[in-house]
């Protein structure tokens, strides 16, 4: 055979293969939908409890086109949204060459799936789960509305509604068996809840089997959920599972919560995308948190991945923020000594924080010319000082400006006078940065060792932890 010949076909093979490789590299999704015309479809995916955009097209006159890119799509829970805002869920993975077919008006209960085993079996599923959920829904009504008044035929209900129970899990059972490995089983399993033993062969009081329902379901929680799938990420329930663990579940104290961050993002070490909107998902929930005293786990958190140089993909404008962010939080963290101050009154007389001897201090950064300090100075003194002030509650309140004659009026006209009222005319106490003094008022609760135990809190809030701090310390008043 002719050696020219041969290298030519050989060469024409290999082009061949390139060109057939390179497409099953991306993805090609042909679409029709039948009902629209000449318009507009949408391919998403979710994450983070939002949709984002893959690829837009537009579809012709019998309602076909084709979404295709020259790189694979990553694996997930896919959207195609139609131009009256309706849409229906895709699960794209390993085959990414495929076709679809349904109708406009009931895409998921008419969707015919050519070339995709997996969104076959899941489009099976939908229509499976929308059949139970319809069935459940309509005994749930009857139930409501005629079940008081037909207890036997209520008893039938309930019976039917714990038998589609058991039908949805069987069949969640089959798809784990006949999928076992695709991205499908996984979804599947991650949406299950845990089983929760009951302890009921144990001779326990119900109040220690409950704490030990509640520690098993807390250490659990994930079994089902595998963390190192970063295709979890690109599903609809995921980010509300996180959400739901961090909320309900875990206590909402800080080391609580940096625990079980930890935990967590430990067990997705193997995968750098999960890992790393792990450690952002945690970071974030305790850095935008309203519940006081959570600074401490944005802190813990902060410096563990961040300032570590774990967290990589962030850039070093960000690093430096944070660093002197937590330079300032750090000294006045709830649980801290509180950093000591040493200032002066209007009349030059010098006071130090460390040395006011009192149960309860009550450390108050204001100023006049504040529109919410005018309110929250004279209800400081209404609802604490005149209440306490007999068993031996301090307000210690600095002054942040420099302007003395304002301040002393204040002081006059609003019966301040008993209080500890301090300013630093000379810069020297530093109390900005180590009270972390960015707006006012800002008030802080001392105890009696003028360790914090609480911070940033409303005038009306303060005597709720007086109370409880006077009553749990052994004091009366």
């Amino acid at each position: 055979m002719n050696t020219k010949l041969i290298l030519r076909s050989l060469s024409i093979l290999l082009i061949s293969l390139l060109c057939a490789n390179g497409m099953a590299q991306g993805y090609k999704i042909d679409v029709t939908l039948k009902g629209w015309q000449d318009t507009t479809l949408i391919l998403g995916h979710y994450f983070n409890k939002k949709m984002l955009v893959n690829d837009t097209i537009q579809i012709d006159s019998n309602g076909s086109g084709t979404f295709t890119g020259s790189k694979k799509l990553p694996g997930g829970v896919y959207i195609i949204y139609m131009p009256d805002k309706s849409y229906f869920d895709l699960i794209i993975d390993d085959q990414q060459h495929f076709a679809i077919t349904a109708q406009k008006e009931n895409p998921v209960q008419t969707l015919v799936v050519n070339g995709n085993k997996q969104e076959k079996a899941f489009n099976d599923y939908q229509k499976f789960i929308f059949d139970k959920q319809a069935t459940a829904s309509a005994l749930q009504k009857k139930l409501k509305e005629k079940g008081e008044a037909h207890p036997d035929s209520a008893a039938i209900w309930r019976k039917r509604l714990n038998e589609l129970s058991a039908e949805v899990n069987s069949y969640w059972d089959t798809i784990l068996s006949e999928h076992e490995g695709t991205f499908l089983a996984s979804f599947v399993k991650a949406m299950r809840d845990i089983e929760v033993p009951m302890y009921n062969d144990t001779n326990l009081p119900d109040s220690v089997i409950q704490v030990k329902r509640y520690q098993y379901y807390k250490q659990h929680y994930f079994d089902n959920m595998d963390l190192s799938d970063d295709r979890l990420l690109r599903t609809p329930f995921f980010t509300g599972k996180l959400e739901n663990f961090f909320t309900k579940t875990v206590v909402p104290m800080p080391d609580s919560i940096v625990k079980e961050a930890v935990r967590i993002i430990e067990m997705a070490k193997d995968n750098k995308e999960m890992e790393r909107y792990l450690i952002q998902f945690t970071f974030n929930m305790a850095n935008e948190s309203k519940q006081m005293g959570m600074d401490a786990a944005m802190v813990a958190l902060g410096e563990k991945y961040y300032l570590s140089g774990k967290a990589d993909w962030v850039d070093e404008e960000f690093i430096e923020k944070l660093k002197d962010r937590i330079t300032k939080l750090k000294p006045n963290l709830i649980g801290n000594q509180a950093p000591d101050l040493k200032m002066q009154s209007f009349n030059n007389q010098s006071f130090r924080l460390s040395e006011v001897y009192a149960p309860l201090t009550v450390l108050v950064f204001w100023e006049t010319d504040c529109g919410h300090c005018k309110k929250e100075i004279p209800a400081l003194k209404e609802l604490v000082w005149d209440k306490y002030h007999d068993v031996g509650v301090k307000i210690f309140a600095v002054y942040t400006q420099h302007e003395t004659k304002a301040w002393s009026e204040f002081i006059t006209e609003h019966q301040l006078e008993e209080w500890i009222n301090v300013y630093d005319p000379y810069h020297q106490s530093n109390f900005r940065n180590l009270y972390d003094i960015y707006s006012t008022p800002a008030i802080y609760i001392l105890d009696e060792n003028k360790t914090i135990i609480a911070k940033r809190i409303g005038a009306e809030q303060v005597p709720d932890f007086i109370e409880h701090h006077l009553k749990s310390s052994g004091h009366t008043y």
